[in-house]
């Protein structure tokens, strides 16, 4: 808890270092770029963006799997939608192969 807090604060300002010195910005927005710039407008403070650095680390994996595994499920009880999703990664994709 205590070793994770200082592992968080640490990559925390790992990320805040890089968005201040790289030359585009949008290349490097995502949802801790978000609460960091939050904080530095006063809307959150150091402990929140911790928090949510954390809570997205230790939660997302967990609610990540389950939705895509009812997302799977309910593509597989409807072909025609199965069908449309592969002709759209087809078109998006074309002769490339598809990696995880």
């Amino acid at each position: 808890s205590k070793d994770l807090k200082g592992v968080m604060e640490m990559l925390i300002e790992q990320k805040r270092q890089k968005l201040f010195t790289v030359e585009k910005l949008d290349e490097h927005m995502d949802f801790a770029s978000q609460l960091i710039f939050a904080q530095n407008r006063g809307d959150l403070t150091a402990e929140n963006v911790n928090q949510g650095v954390l809570e997205m680390m230790t939660a997302a994996p967990d609610t990540l799997s389950v939705a895509l595994f009812f997302m799977l499920t309910l593509i597989a009880e409807h072909p025609s939608v199965e069908e449309k999703v592969m002709r759209e990664v087809e078109a998006v994709m074309g002769k490339q192969e598809l990696q995880s």
